[in-house]
Order: C-alpha cells, then sequence, then structure tokens
C-alpha cells in the first residue's frame, strides 16, 4: 500500500508534514499571489475605487464561501479518520454526499446573494462610487458558485485521501488559467473588473473537472462508486459539524471586515476601504501559507487519531505550529519594512499609498502570534472536536476583534480601526494557550489509558 493514506501512520513526522505541507503551500501560496496579482491588474487596469469595491466583496465572498468550506473541510477531516480505521466505505460514502451538498449548497447560495445582492453591499458599506464595481465583480463569481464549492471539496478530500500532490497540480492548474485569462479579458478585451471576475469562474470550472476526474477513476484510492451519493443523516450531521468550525470562521471573518468597511468608510472614507484591500491580500497570503502547513497536518493527524496514535498527533501539531510562527513572523517584517514599496505595486496613487501603509504596519504589529491561533484551530479541527475549534475561531473575531473595533476608533480615528487587529491577535493568543494546555492533557490521557 505504498504511497497510499496508510503511509500516514509508520512514516517520519517531519518527512511526513513536508510531503503533505509542501504542495498544499505551493498550492495556497499560488492562490493567493494570483489574487494579489489580480488586484494589481484591477487597481492598475480599472483604478483605485475599483480596488475599494472589490474590498467591499470580501465579506460577501466568504459567506458564499463558507458553506462550501464547511462541507470541504468536514468531509476531508470525516475521510482521514475513516482511513485511520481502515474504513475505505466509510471514506467513499463521504465523498459521495460531499459532492451531492456542494452541488446543493453551491446553487441555493448563489440564487439567494444575487436577488438581493444590491443591498447586501450597500449594508457592507458600498458607495454609489463603488457599488457598481462590486456589484459587477459579484454578479458574475455568483453564476460560477457551484463550481468553486465543488472545487475546494474535491481538492481537499482528494488531498486527505493520500494525494497532495495532485491537489496541489489541480490548484495550480486553476491559477495557471486565471492569470492567462485575467489580463486577456481586463486588457484587450477591456472587460474591466467583470472580466478578472470572469476569468476566476473559468478557473474555478477547471479545477472542479480536474478533480473530478482524479475521482472517476477506479485505481485513486477512494473513488465515485454507484449508490454512493444519496446523502444520509449521519453523515451529513458529521461533515457539518466538523466543518462548522471553518463555517463559523469564514463567517465571523465577514461580520469583522463588514465593521471594519463601515469604520473604515466613516474615518477615511472609500480610499480606506480600498487601502485595507491591499492590506488583507498580503495578510491572506501569509495566512494561506500557514494553512498549507495545516492542510498538510490535517490528515496526518486525523489519521493518527482515529488509529489511537497519541505521540504521533502531538509531534506532528508541534512541528506545525513551529513552521507557522516563522511564516507570519516573516509576514511581519515584510509589511514593518516594506509597507510603502507594497503598497506601490497595487497602485500610483498617493493618498491610497499612504494609507496602506500606515496601516499596514498597525495591522502586522503582533502577527507573529497568528501562526500560533491558525495552527491550533485547526489540529482540533482536525482530530474531530468541532466545539474546541469552533470556540478558538470566534474568540479572535467576535470575543476580541469586534469589541475593539467598535471602540477603539472613538479615541485614535483611523488608525484605532487599524489597531484593532493586534489588540485582538494578542488577547485571543492568551485564551488559546490555556484552553491548548487543558485539551492536550485530555490527549495525552486518552494515549495512556490506550496503553
Amino acid at each position: 500500500m505504498k504511497g497510499t493514506a496508510n503511509d500516514l501512520g509508520v512514516e517520519g513526522l517531519g518527512k511526513l508534514l513536508i510531503k503533505y505541507s509542501g504542495p498544499a503551500i505551493i498550492a495556497t501560496a499560488a492562490a493567493s499571489l494570483y489574487n494579489i496579482i489580480d488586484r494589481i491588474f484591477i487597481g492598475q487596469g480599472v483604478g483605485p475605487l475599483a480596488i475599494s469595491g472589490l474590498a467591499l466583496t470580501f465579506p460577501l465572498m466568504n459567506i458564499t464561501a463558507a458553506f462550501g468550506a464547511m462541507v470541504g473541510v468536514g468531509a476531508s477531516s470525516m475521510v482521514s479518520i475513516r482511513l485511520g480505521q481502515h474504513d475505505r466505505k466509510g471514506a467513499t460514502l463521504i465523498l459521495g454526499n460531499a459532492v451531492m451538498l456542494n452541488i446543493i449548497l453551491g446553487l441555493a447560495v448563489a440564487l439567494a446573494t444575487y436577488i438581493f445582492l444590491e443591498p447586501i453591499l450597500y449594508a457592507l458599506g458600498a458607495s454609489k462610487d463603488t457599488l457598481p464595481y462590486a456589484k459587477e465583480f459579484m454578479q458574475v463569481l455568483l453564476i460560477g458558485n457551484v463550481f468553486t464549492h465543488l472545487y475546494y471539496g474535491l481538492n481537499n478530500i482528494m488531498r486527505a485521501s493520500g494525494y497532495p500532490g495532485k491537489a496541489m497540480t489541480t490548484t495550480l492548474i486553476t491559477v495557471a488559467v486565471n492569470l492567462a485569462l485575467a489580463p486577456l479579458f481586463i486588457f484587450v478585451f477591456n472587460w474591466g473588473i467583470r472580466g478578472a471576475a470572469l476569468a476566476t469562474v473559468f478557473a474555478q470550472l477547471t479545477g472542479a473537472v480536474t478533480a473530478g476526474f482524479h475521482f472517476s477513476r477506479i485505481s485513486s484510492f477512494v473513488h465515485f462508486l454507484p449508490g454512493y451519493m444519496k446523502l444520509k443523516k449521519v453523515i451529513i450531521k458529521d461533515i457539518f459539524s466538523i466543518g462548522m468550525s471553518q463555517f463559523f470562521i469564514l463567517i465571523s471573518a465577514s461580520i469583522v471586515v463588514s465593521i471594519m468597511n463601515l469604520s473604515l468608510r466613516k474615518y477615511g472614507g472609500d480610499y480606506a476601504i480600498g487601502a485595507f484591500g491591499i492590506i488583507n491580500s498580503i495578510g491572506n497570503l501569509t495566512v494561506m501559507v500557514v494553512l498549507g502547513f495545516c492542510q498538510g497536518m490535517q490528515p496526518i493527524v486525523g489519521y493518527n487519531y482515529g488509529a489511537n496514535q497519541i505521540p504521533r498527533v502531538i509531534k506532528t501539531f508541534k512541528l506545525t505550529i513551529i513552521a507557522g510562527t516563522i511564516v507570519t513572523s516573516f509576514g511581519f517584517l515584510l509589511a514593518e519594512l516594506l509597507p510603502r514599496l507594497i503598497s506601490s505595486a497595487f497602485t500610483t496613487d498617493s493618498t491610497l499609498i499612504e494609507m496602506s501603509t500606515t496601516g499596514m504596519r498597525l495591522i502586522f504589529m503582533m502577527f507573529p502570534l497568528v501562526g500560533f491561533q491558525v495552527v491550533t484551530s485547526s489540529f482540533f479541527q482536525s482530530v474531530g472536536n468541532a466545539k474546541i475549534s469552533i470556540f478558538l475561531s470566534l474568540t479572535r473575531q467576535v470575543l476580541f476583534l469586534i469589541p475593539a473595533l467598535l471602540i477603539l476608533p472613538h479615541f485614535w480615528g483611523l488608525s484605532g480601526v487599524w489597531l484593532g487587529s493586534p489588540v485582538a491577535d494578542m488577547t485571543s493568543t492568551l485564551l488559546t494557550l490555556l484552553v491548548l494546555r487543558w485539551q492536550i492533557k485530555k490527549l495525552k490521557n486518552k494515549n495512556w489509558d490506550n496503553q
């Protein structure tokens, strides 16, 4: 069975983490780099207000993606655990249910959002100047929403079932399609921001077809089988319970970004929202690299947890924390030392560059701590402890960041909006550390009980 998911229980953990994280990091970093390049295309080819309009769509994109992420993350975690229990039939049932759920939720969410798109965007902070850009971008993305759900869901399961290299290749294919089409649609066909969205839809469709082809092959360790697509309540419940953590992460992030956009518009205008769009792109790139490590950690931890090999679970977790912290510390250094250079790549507008430079330095003040938070939340999700994962995900966004965004601007204006993030990073890290110590002790006791 060499080369399949069974290697997760016997190979060296450092080697496994590199083996599974490497492709995931390349894939997630490439996707984030595309998003950055796409924003540069939009900023240089359409204008600074287009960047602000695009930034306004972040919360709504997170909301629409939250349903697909819930299914993809929940299903992939369950597949890893089932394979650790040598239950290949159970993993196949999860795959079939994930496909059906992604199709149903992808269509339903897209239709509901499309109908109420304009009032939603106004509620998120759009003005008469930025609404046209945000509306044009989202209208196209929603048409392809079901492809996005299928692509992310199937790609996660592909990685969890022992094919990290293929998952990486699928992502790189989507990035290549996107990068090829975006400048063509924006600069040659003059389709503006709508062209950028259309390039994204074509890319996600390509990714969904590529991943679907993998699971249609009998040679794949887990693959489509007749009769395994029927929805089952027990599987749906398990997928939702584990994936709910990722769902709440994205929903709470949407709420936070919405509050931030409203505060930015109040204290800095439309350009401040555009500045946050630039800053958020850099932050997302760093976090996505950390999530690449988490995606590599997930099948290793899930398999070994299912096989009751707790020491391997804990060691993998520690290795991932070290890697994640190094990554976010590097992001911190870039943001503090080169903020003006980074901002200038997106726009030539001096006001937007100045706002982005100041905001980037303030928002990234405590960024080295973020790696620890992201890895810890993903760890509990990987072992099926959805409640703890959800709790840790919500502490930063809901318990700490939202109050900071509502209080600090009253004292420091626009700077207060920027300072909300480092305050939340520091306080949530302390709470995460306390919860982690308690849960690690329980895991060690579980290992002792199984001796």
